[in-house]
């Protein structure tokens, strides 16, 4: 197929526990922008771009990353050109966070949100 009809990636959904709790650390520790907020979702901007991180509740026992060979494996990566200042801020928020690697000159710890979502930040 020579065209494709598809623009951008607009959204992704995350499952998350309490909505308001989750939006309002998204907001509040990673800084991103809490676009609206209801019982059904939390619309959560990433920055001056269209994409969009959506909250979604739910009570099942279930996470936006996934396994690997039964290892968890993140699925949604943020790029961070201050990635050790941002290790540092989530680390004074009490964040479960792994600790910086490096791998062929490129740098990237995990971090976990409330609800126990794997999410990377890398530089």
């Amino acid at each position: 197929m020579s065209k494709s009809f598809i623009e951008q990636v607009h959204y992704i959904r995350i499952p998350v526990k309490d909505v308001e709790r989750s939006a309002h650390w998204y907001r509040d520790v990673l800084g991103l922008q809490l676009v609206n907020m209801t019982e059904e979702l939390a619309a959560i901007k990433v920055n001056d771009g269209p994409f969009l991180l959506i909250l979604i509740p739910t009570e099942d026992e279930t996470f936006a990353h996934f396994t690997v060979n039964q290892e968890q494996e993140f699925s949604i990566g943020f790029t961070s050109p201050e990635l050790v200042e941002f290790h540092q801020h989530l680390m004074d928020h009490r964040v479960k966070v792994d600790e910086i690697k490096e791998d062929h000159g490129h740098a990237f710890f995990h971090f976990y949100d409330p609800d126990g979502n794997k999410l990377q930040a890398h530089w």
